[in-house]
């Protein structure tokens, strides 16, 4: 750095590299390494320096917005006893905010904020530089996705930084990183940095096996401390069932079959993630044909998503109308025959912000017979019926963040009393892993009719169904 900064920090041996290639402007980082290597301290040291330097917005997110401020606002540096935000920061050139935890450059326009990764398209608007992710095996894959671009706009960098947690997208990730030329890509173990000694190292997995028992402390210690990929993701609620599924191949590329109809499970969110499988159920079998997920979406998206077509939502009287436009970019669905959109049971409530529920939009556009709620069972039965799904389900490869949601989904941890709760965790997984369920609970309660329904109300019928129903109706006078 050009700046005589940070003026009494002391990298460690095996920090120096990076440093260094993040001083001679590399971009993009991805570092796994074992707890307590000194992650985040790079990545602070980093940013601040970059503050310094050159003008403009930077974050440093962590999975869940509530983590960030004692994870790193409130930290302290267990060697020096003080903040480490107040040791990288320091008060003669920087200002910091508690409210919002939000630094200050005193010299240029510079600013640093805590962030959740759960949370990222509200912070959109500050057009950040550099964003570091933090625990980045546990954050919403999504992110990265959504806020490359602006970091490519703004020729920024980006720092992934984490521990494994079984092989999800941080593994992928890094092994496409391995294969850039211009990336920085290191995994460093415990027995690469010579942080613990054999009679601590010995003591951390005592303490680990104490607390948590045999498994999952032996697992728990692989994972922080060897960065080892494949230490089990503790309380995952289908990791017996995805791990059949890659033994018997059946994650694989699944064509479309014409002769079946393409029915929809969602599981649709107002503040979270609308989630989105796309299914075929013949020969005894389930087959996954893609996933989609968004959010802050209106009804029409994902019906224009579903029918391949541009969408439009009229209330008039009361009613909802639909007009349907010209193919959009999903136009190969206009192959697919719809079968039944399975929605969840809250949707027979408002939603989308809109005077109509959901349920009625999509009758609109689909018609009652292909709107379906599915049945309220409790979690526990849901999660039953997911599990025999997937016995028999195969999955494209195309549904790649449909499937790390599915096989990230997991139960609660309680710290406290050191155990499982019989609840998951909500995180970026939770509307994955819901729509999965509301797709298993249909097919379980067998809900694909292989005949349509009959319209609520008239005024519901499409032209098609008021015709069929009026011929009905002339031949039973007939008779």
């Amino acid at each position: 750095m050009k700046l005589d900064y940070p003026p009494k920090w002391k990298r460690r041996f095996y920090q120096e590299p990076v440093w260094d290639y993040l001083s001679a402007g590399g971009r993009h980082v991805e570092l796994i390494w074992h707890r307590r290597a000194g992650k985040d301290e790079v990545a602070l040291y980093h940013t601040a320096c970059e503050m310094l330097e050159t003008p403009a917005n930077y974050w440093h997110m962590l999975p869940k917005g509530n983590q960030v401020r004692k994870a790193i606002w409130e930290a302290v540096n267990p060697r020096t006893g003080v903040r480490r935000v107040d040791e990288v920061f320091i008060p003669e050139l920087f200002e910091k905010r508690d409210t919002d935890m939000l630094v200050k450059c005193k010299h240029n326009a510079s600013t640093w904020q805590c962030l959740g990764s759960d949370n990222f398209e509200g912070a959109i608007g500050s057009t950040p530089k550099g964003i570091v992710y933090s625990e980045w095996a546990l954050a919403n894959p999504s992110a990265r996705g959504y806020l490359r671009p602006i970091i490519a706009e703004n020729k920024g960098w980006q720092i992934f930084i984490t521990t494994p947690r079984g092989k999800n997208h941080a593994y992928s990730t890094y092994n496409a990183s391995l294969k850039h030329p211009l990336h920085f890509t290191q995994k460093l173990t415990v027995h690469d940095t010579g942080m613990l000694t054999p009679v601590e190292l010995m003591e951390e997995l005592l303490e680990y096996v104490s607390t948590y028992g045999d498994a999952m402390g032996l697992a728990l210690y692989e994972q922080e401390y060897e960065c080892s990929w494949d230490a089990a993701i503790m309380g995952a609620y289908y990791s017996g069932e995805f791990a059949r599924m890659d033994r018997e191949g059946r994650i694989h590329r699944v064509e479309h079959n014409p002769n079946y109809p393409v029915h929809v499970a969602m599981d649709i969110g107002r503040k979270d993630s609308t989630a989105m499988w796309f299914f075929q159920n013949y020969n005894g079998r389930v087959y996954i044909l893609e996933f989609h997920m968004d959010s802050n979406r209106d009804p029409k998206y994902y019906m224009g998503l579903i029918a391949g077509r541009d969408c439009q939502v009229n209330i008039v009287d009361d009613r909802c109308e639909v007009e349907w436009g010209s193919a959009n970019e999903w136009d190969h669905h206009l192959d697919w025959e719809i079968g039944n959109v399975y929605m969840p049971h809250d949707a027979a409530a408002k939603n989308f912000s809109t005077l109509k529920t959901a349920e009625e939009q999509f009758a609109a556009g689909f018609g009652w017979g292909h709107v379906e709620i599915v049945p309220k069972l409790s979690l526990q039965d849901g999660i039953n019926a997911t599990r025999l799904m997937l016995g028999v389900a195969e999955i494209d490869t195309g549904c790649e963040m449909g499937i790390e949601g599915c096989r990230a989904y997991h139960r609660e941890w309680d710290d406290e009393r050191k155990r499982f709760r019989d609840q998951p965790e909500h995180d970026w997984a939770s509307d994955i892993a819901d729509a999965m369920r509301y797709l298993a609970i249909a097919w379980s309660r067998d809900k694909l009719p292989p005949e349509k329904q009959e319209a609520r109300y008239a005024q519901d019928r499409t032209f098609n169904e008021m015709l069929a129903f009026n011929k009905k109706r002339r031949t039973a006078n007939e008779q």
